[in-house]
């Protein structure tokens, strides 16, 4: 597998990633998003113990322990670019080792469950109550530029990855644009393997 590029994987000089500005060993494998800054040191204060406070930027992260469990909590700020952001640095961290800059041979997944506020769109549901989701759905484009592998067999749109087989060892290179006939001349899906 090839080698990471210092433009695509940015790590600080503490050896951190550049935006959450954290260490892999900084990180819990369970992780608490909240969009607020503010609600991390919310959250927080109920850890027995905090061992880690970083912040750059809006992303503000505690790591620490709650009843013996080790938990991280950061914000992702406001919006699916921000979120986004998150997401691939939390990748980055358990899933690349940062003195080889190449992508781990065994993957690690993480638990990431998001605490926040929304708006309603069903008059049952009123202002401060409470909704434990199973899934989320976004209206935005942010998933234009993801299409998970299961879907391009669907459509039938693997072979177009075969044309770009650096992109298949290097995901943190940046996403290309291909075209998937089965979907429609007009659209293209940009895919990240």
């Amino acid at each position: 597998m090839s080698r990471i590029a210092e433009s695509e994987l940015i790590l600080n000089n503490r050896g951190a990633v550049y935006h959450l500005d954290l260490r892999p060993e900084e990180l819990a494998g369970t992780v608490v998003t909240v969009g607020d800054p503010d609600r991390v040191k919310e959250f927080s204060k109920y850890f027995d113990h905090i061992e880690v406070q970083q912040q750059h930027r809006e992303f503000v992260t505690h790591t620490g322990t709650i009843g013996g469990k080790r938990l991280t909590v950061l914000s992702s700020g406001i919006g699916p670019d921000n979120i986004d952001i998150v997401m691939n640095e939390l990748d980055a961290l358990v899933n690349i080792d940062f003195e080889s800059r190449q992508v781990k041979e065994n993957l690690t997944t993480l638990n990431i469950i998001r605490v926040g506020t929304s708006g309603s769109l069903q008059g049952d549901i009123g202002v401060d109550e409470f909704v434990a989701s199973t899934h989320g759905l976004g209206i935005d484009n942010l998933l234009n530029f993801y299409l998970h592998e299961k879907m391009m067999k669907k459509l039938n749109c693997s072979n177009h990855l075969l044309h770009i087989p650096r992109l298949k060892e290097n995901p943190m290179l940046p996403a290309r644009l291909l075209p998937c006939s089965n979907i429609s001349p007009r659209v293209f899906t940009r895919v990240l393997q």
